[in-house]
């Protein structure tokens, strides 16, 4: 099996950009969590309503799915929020070597870069609830925490020089 890595964080943090970058430096197929939503929990964040868990787990196990079934030929790098450790080891069940990939920012650069965004469906009102619920990975989930407040390409750099 190839390397697997989930780019994680809140909403606005890069994890779609920094991931899809990653996965074209190394080769990887890149999978996108937001796509894997079900309609439903789109209409839901798109309301201003954050996901409960129960919502959460269908989406989590369909990622875990995802990079378990796409990891044979090539690694991959799964750009998903994973912001509880509950939901990482949720992941883990699917792919136990999961390497997490944490860009992390500060909350106004963020609402910052989600101010900018066009035509995405997780509103600016939801970062604060993302900060809330967020649990930042620990150095037993074998963790690349970088920082994320420069350009994608010096966030990518050092995730590649850690790898």
């Amino acid at each position: 099996m190839k390397p697997a890595y989930v780019v994680m964080g809140v909403s606005g943090s890069g994890k779609s950009t920094v991931g899809s970058e990653l996965a074209a430096h190394l080769g990887a197929r890149f999978i996108d969590a937001d796509d894997l939503h079900p309609a439903e929990n789109v209409a839901h964040m798109a309301a201003g309503h954050p996901l409960t868990d129960e919502m959460r787990w269908p989406w989590l196990d369909k990622c875990g799915q995802e990079m378990a079934a796409n990891r044979e030929d090539q690694p991959v790098v799964l750009a998903c929020s994973a912001l509880k450790r509950v939901y990482r080891d949720r992941l883990r069940n699917w792919v136990p070597d999961l390497v997490i990939v944490y860009p992390a920012a500060d909350a106004v650069v963020i609402a910052e870069r989600m101010s900018h965004r066009a035509n995405h469906f997780m509103p600016v009102s939801l970062l604060q609830s993302q900060f809330a619920t967020l649990e930042e990975p620990t150095e037993d989930e074998a963790v690349i925490r970088v920082s994320a407040e420069g350009s994608v390409e010096q966030t990518v750099q050092a995730v590649i020089k850690a790898i």
